[in-house]
């Protein structure tokens, strides 16, 4: 028991030690290099502390080893700019001046919903309130929003489209039913609802629309019998 305890001891210094070499950003904001290493690490470490059979310099030197690999990638990325982008990635602007770009999203094994979720969590409810937004290499989201944003997203917007398919739970929460949303898209010379990237509404009536592959629209509607959420 206390051979396992001096052990663990042991390897809790070292992962220490070389955990502070590798910088602030290893403990925050990682590269996804540096989760697997990060991870790498964890799993070395957890060996030699769980099993008295093998020997603890095994233990640090595979530590200590991949600390000198994370070195030697964190000069290629910062030294050779080609291989930056392929180690470390680069960032995807999913929204620019014509609406939500559906492609960057794909490559990024993302939909909408997970954009829509990213905005809340920064503070932005309405798609028509950002000029541009994009995902870092890191993972981490960032929006540029419009100057009088605040102004534009008065009411909660609803997913009412989201690539093609209708949200039937959103549908029920405004009481409109399909067919209104089916006769708005008609009205804009849609012919089919899978055609639609993203549809949104809210309770005062705007109605952000966006048909794949064209820029977005927004529509100010009245709902029937005055209707508001």
């Amino acid at each position: 028991m206390v051979l396992v305890v001096i052990r663990t001891a042991i390897i809790f210094v070292v992962l220490l030690v070389i955990m502070r070499l590798m910088g602030k950003r290893q403990i925050g904001e990682m590269q996804p290099f540096e989760l697997v290493i990060t991870l790498l690490i964890a799993e070395l470490a957890c060996i030699p502390m769980s099993d008295a059979s093998i020997p603890l310099l095994y233990g640090i030197i595979s530590v200590v080893t991949i600390y000198v690999l994370h070195e030697i990638v964190t000069l290629l990325d910062l030294k050779v700019k080609p291989l930056k982008s392929l180690i470390s990635g680069k960032p995807s602007l999913v929204i620019n001046k014509n609406g939500i770009d559906d492609y960057q999203l794909k490559r990024n094994n993302l939909d909408v919903s997970d954009l829509i979720e990213s905005l809340r969590s920064a503070g932005y409810f309405s798609l028509d309130t950002i000029d541009y937004a994009l995902y870092e290499s890191n993972g981490t989201f960032s929006a540029l929003p419009k100057e009088n944003y605040e102004e534009l997203q008065t009411s909660l917007p609803l997913v009412i489209v989201d690539n093609g398919k209708y949200d039937r739970k959103n549908l029920e929460l405004t009481g409109l039913g399909q067919e209104f949303f089916d006769g708005l898209l008609a009205r804009e010379g849609v012919k089919s609802v899978k055609k639609v990237l993203v549809l949104t509404a809210d309770g005062a009536g705007k109605i952000y629309l966006q048909i794949k592959r064209r820029k977005f629209k927004v529509l100010h509607v009245e709902y029937p019998a005055h209707r508001e959420w």
